[in-house]
């Protein structure tokens, strides 16, 4: 353990106890800063003087100013009016005025700002005070935590088909249903955090504690939120505390930092985070430029920013102490070690941290199937032991949430239209006979999916509809494509429509995640790989009582192969060249399968199966 680190962090939290009454008090710092029913505060060090302005009295600058106390603090409080009505109406627009020490006036947005908008083109936004008269009440309660996470990571304004700015209340009614038929467990929303730039994809966050008007209301997406929680869903919200411009040591921006975190959890009924941009945090060159090599000394040194991994012990203390069931999921590209071991073993605290190597693998696997698809040639190139290296490579009980692509991937191509590029537009009707493309492509695509769902970590993510082979890539309206939004949706009616093909990987998608849920390999230990044949290009493992046999050899398929396994029974319960997948239909599924005291592969006993066709299938 990090014990230096850790001592720390109980001096930090201490500390909190000390000065603001523990870290319960310290983290509701939204409750007394910014416009609420009662004294308004902010935190301007800076300061000369600060006033509050807005509709209410009529834009007037300096008729509200704020009493200054110490730390750079200000309160202002303004009485009702004499009817006991407030002053400070729901849907007004609001601004501070800041006089700098230089008598300079500046308007600004409070950054404690709960909600603010923006008029058609205009780049600047406006600060509206919400205080509905009826606000949005959770009918349901918070979701048990579950064993094995099968993530849906979704966007909420690119879930239409059309070519617009989809709202929460899309997403709730026609996105929400889907999510729950494909059998995934926790939904993980981006750019909820009201930022400027549309096309940041969520990342440039101008407002912390604002939800993204673009959708709609604060009140409509707490109602999306409960009905995932009737769904008995996950809710996990990107978070992005990451800048070079972040001084975590500071006192008043810890505060804002956990209050904001805070904020999340009890005002809108998220169930967990996920960090982005970990790596840039934890070091002080940010990870640019470095290539981590894994040598545990460009984890240990004075590289490290120790300021930023106490925000995030504390931040993790703090989810977790609230909300035991609540989830946090790291984004880390460097591999620090530790990152997802206990608080009290010095660790950072995270439950899970992503496999970022995987979808990386695939890219380059991927560059050699374009190869064969044109050229007939390299497919044989595939390494069937440096896959599975990679899709096993973790620290033993560190969690990881493996994916085959995100929303990182599919920004130049999806891993479908890798795999089938412009055959997509002319042979994915079913009225068509399969072309080699279009055939090796849907099956691929399946094997890809499951082999990283099996075997890679103790969670799965997927990116919005990616599921049944979205074409093409994601591109948000920009200057660049004359502000289109062609590429800036999720066109769902692929897979509705019963002539295309798009159905078949929608179908084995949601079986795939069916069947964990009823086996639980991703809650099981990691599973034990018994064949891994460069020239069969078979590979074969064991997990939560499933064998698992995936054939990905271009040309052949195989009879009476012997498989290294348990003694035990077996049958088939998912075939991926099932009609319903797209497949030929090649396997009888009342087949029994018998093992044998006969050691193979380092395994005690064996079994023959009787076909291992060019596709995956497994028993």
């Amino acid at each position: 353990p990090n014990l230096a680190l850790y001592k720390r962090f109980n001096q930090t939290l201490s500390s909190i106890g000390e000065n603001e009454g523990g870290i319960d008090r310290f983290s509701r710092g939204y409750e007394s800063f910014g416009v609420h029913r009662c004294a308004d505060g902010e935190w301007a060090p800076g300061a000369e003087g600060v006033f509050l302005t807005g509709d209410f009295n009529d834009w007037n600058p300096f008729s509200h100013p704020y009493k200054k106390l110490d730390f750079g603090k200000w309160e202002l409080y303004i009485p009702p009016k004499q009817n006991r009505s407030v002053l400070v109406p729901h849907g007004s627009k609001l601004k501070l005025v800041i006089r700098s020490k230089s008598g300079e006036i500046l308007y600004r947005i409070s950054p404690w700002a709960k909600y603010v908008t923006r008029e058609g083109s205009n780049v600047n936004y406006d600060w509206i005070h919400w205080d509905p008269e009826y606000s949005y009440k959770f009918k349901h309660s918070k979701p048990k935590k579950p064993k094995g996470l099968r993530i849906y990571e979704s966007h909420v304004g690119i879930s239409s088909y059309e070519g617009k700015i989809a709202s929460y209340k899309h997403f709730t009614c026609n996105v929400l249903p889907r999510i729950k038929d494909l059998g995934y467990n926790c939904i993980q929303l981006m750019a909820i955090m009201e930022h400027a730039y549309y096309a940041s994809f969520g990342y440039q966050i101008t407002s912390f504690f604002a939800a993204s008007s673009r959708y709609g209301t604060p009140e409509e997406l707490k109602e999306l939120v409960d009905t995932q929680r009737m769904y008995n869903k996950e809710n996990v919200l990107y978070i992005m505390p990451k800048s070079v411009f972040i001084c975590y040591f500071s006192w008043e921006v810890l505060r804002f930092l956990l209050s904001n975190i805070r904020w999340w959890l009890e005002e809108y009924g998220f169930d967990g985070f996920r960090f982005d941009g970990v790596t840039s945090m934890l070091y002080h060159h940010h990870g640019i430029g470095e290539n981590f090599s894994g040598d545990y000394h460009e984890y240990f040194g004075l590289q490290v920013d120790e300021d930023a991994l106490i925000y995030i012990m504390l931040a993790n203390h703090l989810v977790h102490t609230l909300y035991p069931d609540s989830i946090t999921i790291a984004e880390d590209v460097s591999g620090m070690p530790a990152l997802c071991s206990p608080i009290s073993q010095g660790g950072g605290g995270f439950d899970y941290r992503l496999a970022m190597a995987i979808p990386d693998k695939w890219i380059q696997v991927r560059f050699n199937v374009n190869i064969f698809f044109f050229l007939w040639i390299l497919y044989e190139d595939w390494n069937m032991g440096n896959i599975v290296y990679t899709l096993t490579n973790r620290r033993y009980l560190e969690k990881c949430i493996a994916y085959a692509e995100s929303h990182d991937q599919v920004n130049k191509y999806t891993l479908a239209f890798w795999l089938m590029d412009a055959e997509m537009y002319t042979n994915m009707s079913v009225l068509t006979p399969f072309t080699p493309v279009i055939d090796r492509g849907i099956q691929l695509h399946k094997m890809i999916r499951l082999i990283t769902h099996a075997l890679g970590g103790e969670g799965y993510l997927n990116f919005m509809g990616n599921e049944f082979g979205h074409p093409e890539w994601l591109d948000f309206p920009r200057k660049g494509n004359n502000e289109s939004y062609h590429y800036a949706r999720r066109q769902f009616h692929l897979t509705d429509d019963d002539l295309l093909r798009y159905k078949f990987l929608n179908n084995f998608d949601r079986d795939m995640n069916k069947l964990e849920e009823r086996y639980g390999w991703l809650s099981a230990p990691q599973a034990h790989v018994s064949e891994k044949h460069e020239d069969n290009k078979i590979i074969a493992f064991e997990r939560a009582s499933l064998l698992f046999i995936f054939n990905f050899h271009p040309s052949k398929s195989y009879t009476d192969y012997r498989v290294g396994t348990t003694f035990c029974t077996y049958k088939i319960v998912l075939d991926s060249d099932a009609a319903e997948y797209g497949g030929h239909k090649r396997l009888d599924h009342n087949t029994e399968f018998f093992s044998e005291p006969f050691e193979h592969n380092n395994c005690p006993c064996s079994l023959l199966v009787s076909k291992i066709l060019r596709y995956f299938h497994f028993i």
